[in-house]
C-alpha cells in the first residue's frame, strides 16, 4: 500500500485524542508510516539546557501519528476523503478526491 499523503496536504485526524481536529503536514517518515501535523498530537518533553535553550525545563513538541488515522481533506469539497491515484493520457500520474474527482496535484 503507498503513501498518498503528502508534505501541506490539508488533514482531519480520524481517532484518537485530537479526532476530529484539521491541519497542514510538516512531515511524513515513508519508513515507520507516520505524519506530524502541525498544532495536533501535541506531547510534553523534558528538554535539558543546551546553547539555544539555556534555561531547559518542559517544552511541547508535536508528536507523529500513524498514516491510517489521516484523512486528505479535498480543497473542492472541503470533505475528508480517499485519495485514488491515476494515470493521465500524457502519461503523469496525479492524486484524484475519491468523492468529487477532483485532481489533487501530481505525483
Amino acid at each position: 500500500m503507498g503513501i498518498r499523503v503528502k508534505k501541506n496536504d490539508k488533514v482531519k485526524i480520524i481517532t484518537g485524542k485530537d479526532k476530529g481536529k484539521t491541519g497542514k503536514v510538516l512531515h511524513v517518515d515513508r519508513k515507520k508510516m507516520r505524519v506530524i501535523v502541525e498544532g495536533l498530537n501535541i506531547v510534553k518533553k523534558a528538554k535539558r539546557p543546551d546553547q539555544q535553550n539555556q534555561k531547559g525545563g518542559i517544552i511541547e513538541i508535536e508528536a507523529p501519528i500513524h498514516i491510517s488515522n489521516v484523512m486528505v481533506i479535498c480543497p473542492k469539497c472541503g470533505k475528508a476523503v480517499r485519495v485514488k491515484k491515476k494515470t493521465l493520457d500524457d502519461g503523469k500520474r496525479v492524486r484524484i478526491c475519491g468523492k468529487c474527482g477532483e485532481v489533487l496535484d501530481k505525483v
